[in-house]
């Protein structure tokens, strides 16, 4: 089985963060998102792996990619933006007839996507689809189910036909490229996975349902990026190497042998990256930092800190910020409240 990650969108729901760089390459819990794709992918038993990527995401994806191993990647481009559909067709001659598991990267399973591969493997549909009970569907693709199997896909319903919302992974037989031959384009412009799907169960093939066991999260907007972040702090173990100097860390908290911390306090669960330096600073729970940053005289908790960024002398508390690569925050009088922040690569604010 081959797997596909489409990773070709502007990722609009996650400006002003995705003006610079594309969504995949953003991080949370110290990894960018695609990276976590992958990996979910490989504990699946999926190493040969096809990357969709537009003319605007193709050259962050590849330097990001530049560092991974044990899997082989290809970059299939898709010049125009025509749904999922249209982005897994881009990749028809590259699954050569293989079966392939198609994985929205911007999703995470607390539990991955194993089971689902063993299933399939063992059951041989023509598709099986990833389902989560959501308490709105109509935001969703939703699937009507006769025991296991799917009888009707329905894109965002506006009567309740089932809370079964299709999740970010579906692994197929070859028979989805057929069925997205000729596949005429939904009343959006776009060509959808889910029409294709449709076809096949229209077709008499058998497609199957599975619920997701444990959380799903998909990282779509700023609020889930803060979730997922926290939702993967959940699983890190307490890892201490680096220099602490007349400071408190209590909790799970990894701090490489590179970071200093000085002067400060850290209450887990806390991810540090290389190079960090924390100095006369608060940082709370659920917050991850990325490499070379620098936080000094300042608190900030349940955040998402980005690589060299620089956060200095704020005397008002931070929380549920998301700050984006070199940027910088320094300043700011003591008031009663918290300050949230969402600030693109390079931005630079100051308090006064």
């Amino acid at each position: 089985m081959k797997g596909i990650i489409p990773a070709a969108g502007l990722g609009t729901r996650l400006r002003p963060l995705t003006f610079t760089r594309p969504k995949p390459v953003l991080r949370v819990a110290g990894k960018p998102i695609i990276i976590h794709a992958i990996e979910t992918l490989q504990a699946a038993g999926i190493d040969d792996i096809a990357i969709i990527v537009s003319d605007l995401t193709r050259t962050e994806i590849e330097y990001t990619l530049s560092a991974v191993s044990g899997v082989r990647i290809a970059l299939i481009d898709q010049h125009q933006q025509l749904g999922l559909g249209h982005a897994v067709a881009m990749a028809r001659e590259w699954a050569a007839g293989e079966d392939v598991c198609v994985y929205l990267g911007d999703n995470l399973f607390e539990f991955g996507i194993r089971s689902f591969a063993q299933q399939f493997e063992r059951e041989r549909p023509a598709a099986l689809i990833a389902l989560v009970e959501v308490a709105d569907p109509s935001a969703f693709g939703v699937a009507r189910l006769e025991g296991q199997r799917i009888v009707e896909l329905i894109e965002k319903p506006k009567t309740l036909v089932s809370n079964l919302a299709v999740a970010g992974a579906y692994f197929f037989s070859s028979r989805i490229f057929e069925a997205l031959d000729g596949l005429p384009p939904s009343a959006r412009g776009e060509y959808e996975i889910t029409d294709a799907i449709q076809r096949l169960i229209t077709e008499g093939d058998t497609v199957l349902g599975r619920r997701v066991q444990g959380w799903w999260k998909d990282t779509g907007k700023p609020v889930d990026l803060l979730d997922a972040n926290r939702l993967l702090l959940e699983r890190i173990e307490a890892h201490v190497e680096g220099e602490v100097i007349n400071s408190r860390i209590s909790g799970r908290v990894q701090v490489p042998a590179s970071t200093r911390i000085i002067n400060s306090k850290i209450v887990g669960p806390v991810l540090l990256g290389e190079d960090v330096i924390i100095e006369d600073a608060y940082v709370g729970p659920f917050t991850s930092i990325g490499q070379g940053s620098v936080i000094r005289n300042a608190e900030i908790e349940h955040s998402v800190i980005e690589s060299f960024v620089r956060i200095e002398n704020v005397e008002i508390r931070l929380q549920d910020c998301l700050i984006g690569l070199r940027a910088i925050v320094r300043g700011g009088r003591r008031i009663p409240r918290t300050l949230k922040l969402t600030l693109s690569d390079a931005s630079e604010v100051e308090l006064t």
